[in-house]
């Protein structure tokens, strides 16, 4: 039997805890560990895999600690700390320690201290809240921190900008992004910045540009929204994973998720699959590879399993609705999904670890 414990945040005062069995294909539900509200992120520390941080995503935003048993369940909360503003929706560990939290409604977020093990916040070491600059008068909503290189890119889905910050958390440029589109998550390969955009339901690639302030132009643009759309649909993209190739799926194919927050679509929301080709070519661009349906609602947050263990598997929740969580298998190398199991005890889940 090949075992996979996987923890799942979302809306409530728990983190969920399931068992994925990849002999026999099931999902079960292990327990249901009690936290402060609104778990509704989590990662992971990066070093030692049994400390969880999950935020608080409420108007008086916190940042929690946790250590997870060997079984997966929770304990207490270890230490709580604001995270600096209104409903922080995204948290990540960083590679000096330290953890980023971004506050969505408030347009700011704070680089948080911990201590040398990561299970306290550092209250010695006061770490400022990083507010974002409102664009052309629009309100900004940082949606996610990324790690790269010297400095940690914070796309702003509200700015229509990828603010550029130094490890210490003070602002040193940005990358501007197309108006009206809401940047909301990144991923990189190599030289290049893929953007997935809520407010436009489009992936975009481009080069990164040259710190601090440096441009470069859009390369492909592509639409996430599916071909065939039933009546009153509503899209809003969500989700960006590029998972590191492996032998078994050599190609950094694309991996995205794209909500339909309006009349719901009887097949589910869609994973869409992309792959950048003819790369630093005049002919360079993104193309679809295949629409996957999953049966669920609103999906806000997916995840692949660890390289060398669990890449195969990618497991998925809907912020809507009743359909649980699924866990789908890669196919084709890469080229395909198909979900293996469901479970749909926790009606919904929007984020998620695998241990």
């Amino acid at each position: 039997m090949v075992a996979f414990t996987i923890l799942a945040g979302g809306y409530g005062v728990f983190v969920a805890t399931y068992l994925f069995n990849s002999s026999d294909s099931t999902l079960s539900l292990l327990s249901k560990s009690p936290t402060g509200p609104n778990p509704s992120w989590i990662t992971t520390h990066l070093m030692n895999r049994s400390l969880l941080y999950a935020v608080n995503e409420i108007s008086q935003g916190a940042l929690q600690t946790f250590e997870v048993s060997p079984g997966g369940a929770l304990s207490h909360p270890i230490d709580t700390t604001s995270s600096g503003g209104d409903s922080p929706a995204f948290a990540v560990t960083l590679s000096t320690g330290k953890v980023a939290v971004m506050n969505y409604e408030s347009g700011n977020g704070r680089i948080v201290q911990t201590t040398e093990s990561g299970l306290y916040f550092d209250q010695e070491e006061v770490t400022p809240i990083v507010t974002f600059p409102r664009l052309d008068g629009g309100a900004s909503h940082p949606h996610m921190a990324f790690e790269h290189g010297d400095e940690i890119l914070v796309p702003d889905l509200g700015g229509d900008t990828i603010w550029r910050l130094s490890k210490s958390g003070s602002i040193q440029g940005f990358i501007p992004q197309p108006k009206g589109s809401g940047p909301r998550h990144i991923a990189i390969y190599g030289q290049h910045l893929f953007t997935l955009h809520e407010l436009s339901s489009t992936l975009t690639v481009q080069l990164i540009p040259p710190a601090p302030n440096g441009t470069s132009p859009i390369i492909s643009s592509v639409s996430v929204i599916p071909s065939i759309q039933p009546p009153n649909a509503s899209y809003a993209a969500a989700e960006i994973l590029i998972p590191t190739p492996t032998k078994d799926f050599p190609v950094p194919y694309i991996y995205v998720s794209n909500r339909n927050v309006g009349f719901q679509d009887a097949r589910g929301d869609s994973i869409t699959i992309f792959e950048h080709v003819n790369v630093d070519t005049p002919e360079e661009g993104l193309v679809l590879v295949k629409e996957v349906f999953t049966g669920l609602s609103q999906i806000r947050g997916m995840q692949f399993g660890e390289v060398r263990r669990g890449e195969a598997f990618l497991v998925a929740g809907g912020v809507a609705g009743d359909a649980g969580i699924v866990v789908l298998k890669r196919g084709d190398q890469g080229r395909d999904l198909e979900i293996v199991a469901r479970n749909r005890e926790v009606p919904t889940r929007t984020t998620f670890v695998w241990l």
